[in-house]
Parts: structure tokens; C-alpha cells; sequence
């Protein structure tokens, strides 16, 4: 039977899908556990990690648009009386 499986790794994969910058955190943790403690679940901490970094940087990219889009709105809305 092989080594248990870190719960940091396992969490930091269901985080990725729930709360992503979480799941940067968790990972992070949780390869440095597995380093130490010789435990299962590097490739899902790894999984995670990517996952996180993924939807976090989507995340705040589709934020950066709504920003935009709200900006430009705003801008080009003929709001003056001429």
C-alpha cells in the first residue's frame, strides 16, 4: 500500500473549481507538505495549482473587460444636449 494522500492536494483541486485563488494557496501548501512529509498527491496539488492559476487569471481578465466595457459605455452614450 502506497503512501496516503495529502488532503491539502485534494482540496486544492475541488478549490480550483470552487473559489480558484484559494487553490493557489492550498497547492502551494500543499507541495510543501508533500516535500516534507513524503505523503501521495503531487500531481494533484500540481493540478490544482494550474487549475487555479487558470481561472484566476480568467477570472480577472473578464473583470478587466466588464471594466472596459462599462468605461467605453459610459463614454460613447450621448448624454450631452446639443
Amino acid at each position: 500500500m502506497g503512501a496516503p494522500t495529502n488532503t491539502m492536494a485534494i482540496l486544492a483541486l475541488v478549490f480550483a473549481f470552487v473559489f480558484a485563488p484559494a487553490a493557489i494557496v492550498m497547492g502551494h501548501v500543499a507541495k510543501k507538505q508533500i516535500r516534507q512529509t513524503g505523503e501521495g498527491g503531487d500531481g494533484l496539488a500540481t493540478a490544482g495549482l494550474w487549475l487555479g492559476y487558470i481561472f484566476t487569471s480568467l477570472y480577472v481578465l473578464l473583470c478587466a473587460f466588464y471594466v472596459v466595457a462599462v468605461i467605453f459605455a459610459i463614454g460613447s452614450s450621448n448624454g450631452s444636449t446639443y
